[in-house]
């Protein structure tokens, strides 16, 4: 696709989830363990976060958010709020419309983008119904033993009346940037990967957790590269890569980044509020 005008976008985003990871590799953590490891990521991150003035979209569930209300109220006034289902660890197509709803009765705000947690599929007719604009769930590289969606668009693209915002992946070798490539690359390469992505897209995608940067070396049933590197380690090198990232471009919600490529893409449907789109590849 064309890169959108001006400097290059940058979309931060984080999943603000119960941290029940551990469960998946035979641990067991209590949903009390689990808010509290997310709410110590938290308090380490906000701070990083307001110091550079980075927006960014915070993926959350309602189920968090019910538990956090004060919290995800304040972040809505910089922030954009999305919804990450109503659980982290349990799905119904009930619970899509029943997120949106939540969300917006707690953030105050619009609620109208949506990733499904551990980016598992979902058809998009189900997100339409529900009232969302956009869709992030889509990582279009290979993850063993998790999907592959390597024939899928690299760059954000329409599909029906949906938005497609997939994450970003390098051109050609299709590298995903996301959190665990970087937490288990080098920063330097991380940055040569990420310098790709911005020349030949205009814009990138990322996508990190809260609860990364809380202290994981005490669940053992975590694997080394999911546990390690972890608090203030891991939060010093994100701290210097967004740093290096403000000298290239601009933060922007993801939000807000749709409604610019809507705008570019398709400026007569949106005056007259008929929106058909179609799917592109990129």
């Amino acid at each position: 696709m064309p890169s959108l005008p001006g400097p290059y976008h940058i979309l931060l985003s984080f999943d603000l989830e119960e941290f029940d990871i551990p469960n998946e590799y035979g641990g067991c953590i209590d949903e009390p363990m689990q808010m509290q490891v997310t709410r110590e990521g938290m308090n380490r991150l906000l701070p990083l976060l307001d110091r550079l003035q980075a927006k960014c979209t915070f993926f959350t569930t309602a189920h968090y958010a019910m538990h956090h209300q004060e919290q995800v109220r304040k972040l809505a006034n910089m922030h954009e709020i999305a919804s990450h289902a109503y659980y982290h660890s349990r799905y119904s197509v009930a619970d899509i419309g029943a997120s949106k709803l939540a969300l917006e009765k707690i953030s105050q705000k619009a609620v109208t983008g949506f990733r499904m947690p551990r980016l598992a599929e979902i058809p998009h007719d189900v997100l339409i119904r529900a009232g969302y604009e956009y869709d992030a769930s889509l990582n279009p590289t290979l993850l063993p033993g998790r999907y592959n969606k390597l024939s899928s668009p690299r760059t954000i693209f329409d599909d029906q009346n949906l938005t497609i915002v997939p994450a970003s992946v390098t051109p050609n070798l299709r590298i995903p940037l996301f959190w665990l490539a970087f937490k288990n690359s080098p920063l330097a390469l991380f940055k040569f990967w990420s310098r790709q992505v911005l020349k030949r897209d205009g814009y990138i995608c990322l996508y990190f957790h809260p609860w990364e940067y809380a202290v994981l070396e005490k669940f053992p049933d975590l694997p080394v590269y999911v546990r390690q590197p972890s608090g203030e380690p891991l939060l010093n090198k994100l701290g210097e890569y967004l740093h290096w990232l403000c000298g290239l471009g601009q933060f922007i919600t993801m939000q807000d980044f749709v409604q610019k490529h809507r705008e570019a893409i398709h400026p007569n449907l949106l005056a007259t509020g008929a929106r058909t789109l179609t799917r592109k590849e990129a």
